[in-house]
């Protein structure tokens, strides 16, 4: 059996920012409240020994990973896996809440928070993401232990689908810091905990 810990990366805007919708192509790193989530984060998980561990090429990512994994000296080396990286937001990458609403409307975004549907002009393959966490949960059923896996939320919430979680149930929008706990068999997936901030 092995056990996934899925984290969203922490902040990258602090409090007085306008925040802005970053995906694939702004490569921004952690805000100071980020990293203070990402430091809770390690400190959350210090007593929990990794077999292995995984991030997105994006450093949001793996500086939330590194801080985690630099809780314990026995942590495993960070490996990147590609299709972790944030899907790609077309004409509202780099836009506020209000310009993309103002684009799209309330109903694309709420269709996208609660469905994982991408609005128009998002350049996110849902059954292509889908599939490659199912590739991921198969190749970590067949293996055992601890695993950390660090993405961003435009990712994470095709997951559920992939391990055929009781979706409907579960809030898609991960906040940023949190965390999800899943056990992983070849008989299946088992969620523990979901989009929790330590």
């Amino acid at each position: 059996m092995a056990r996934l810990i899925l984290v969203r990366h922490g902040n990258t805007f602090d409090a007085g920012e306008t925040p802005r919708r970053v995906g694939a192509r702004t490569d921004l790193p952690l805000s100071a409240s980020g990293r203070v989530q990402a430091e809770a984060l390690g400190r959350h998980f210090s007593q929990v020994r990794f077999d292995a561990a995984f991030a997105s090429t994006l450093r949001r990512t793996r500086q939330t990973a590194n801080a985690i994994l630099g809780a314990r000296k026995d942590a495993p080396a960070l490996r990147i896996e590609p299709f972790l990286t944030e899907i790609d937001y077309g004409s509202d990458e780099g836009k506020t809440e209000d310009e993309v609403i103002a684009r799209l409307g309330k109903p694309a975004l709420e269709a996208w928070d609660q469905n994982a549907i991408p609005p128009e002009g998002w350049q996110a393959d849902p059954a292509k993401i889908v599939a490659a966490w199912q590739n991921f949960v198969t190749r970590l059923a067949a293996a055992n232990g601890t695993v950390l896996c660090v993405t961003s939320n435009g990712i994470a919430r095709f997951l559920p689908a992939a391990a055929k979680l009781d979706a409907p149930s579960l809030d898609l929008k991960l906040k940023t810091g949190a965390y999800s706990d899943l056990d992983i068999t070849p008989e299946g997936v088992m969620l523990k905990a979901w989009n929790v901030r330590p």
